[in-house]
């Protein structure tokens, strides 16, 4: 009987050893993997949650902006204001017609 528990015992003592020798391999290759992941995402040149977030208020105060613009335009167009006249055309008083399809400049009298 007491062979059959040394062996037992040597067994136990074998498989005991084995089952350490795993588990650190495996936290052997754990941590290489960390490492090697870290390594990867190092690489992939992101942007912290802290620059993210100033990035975001930036793009909400622009837009903020030009929410304001677009409504002061839409308030300056609303009241009737002449357009900013082409520099191609030329006054009816001038007596004219475009001077893009015209021989005569802007401004320049017609020739009779």
């Amino acid at each position: 009987m007491q062979t059959e528990n040394r062996f037992f015992d040597d067994l136990a003592k074998v498989l005991n050893g084995a089952a350490g020798t795993l588990a650190g391999m495996g936290r052997e290759a754990e941590s290489t993997m960390r490492a090697r992941a870290r390594e990867w995402v190092g690489g992939l040149d992101l942007v912290s949650r802290e620059e993210f977030d100033a990035v975001k208020a930036m793009a909400a105060t622009a837009r903020d902006e030009v929410e304001a613009l677009r409504a002061r335009l839409d308030a300056l167009e609303g009241k009737g204001e002449p357009p900013v006249p082409n520099s191609y055309t030329v006054s009816p008083d001038a007596g004219g017609t475009t001077g893009a399809t015209s021989d005569r400049l802007p401004g320049e009298p017609p020739v009779v």
